[in-house]
């Protein structure tokens, strides 16, 4: 399921219009991109929860050449599925 797709899922299965179902959609990604700059976690009670963190800077190889190359620190977003959602794909 694409982007589309879910914006059309939306709507069906809300009764809005699929402008009311993509102005959503990107409203909540817009919401959960900014708290997580901002460095809170953002809780879905049984869906999951996204949380930021800090990635050490390593040493990496280049594949090609065998060369050994600095990777920089970063932070970056994991998801931990919810019970509901674990248990429904399961």
């Amino acid at each position: 399921m694409n982007k589309s797709d879910l914006i059309d899922a939306m709507a069906e299965s809300a009764g809005i219009t699929k402008a009311a179902a993509k102005k959503a959609l990107e409203s909540m990604l817009s919401e959960v991109g900014g708290s997580l700059k901002k460095g809170n976690r953002v809780s879905l009670v049984g869906f999951g929860s996204w949380s930021v963190t800090r990635r050490a800077a390593r040493d990496g190889r280049n594949p090609q050449t065998g060369a050994t190359i600095k990777i920089a620190a970063k932070n970056v977003v994991k998801f931990k599925a919810g019970s509901d959602l674990s248990s429904s794909v399961n």
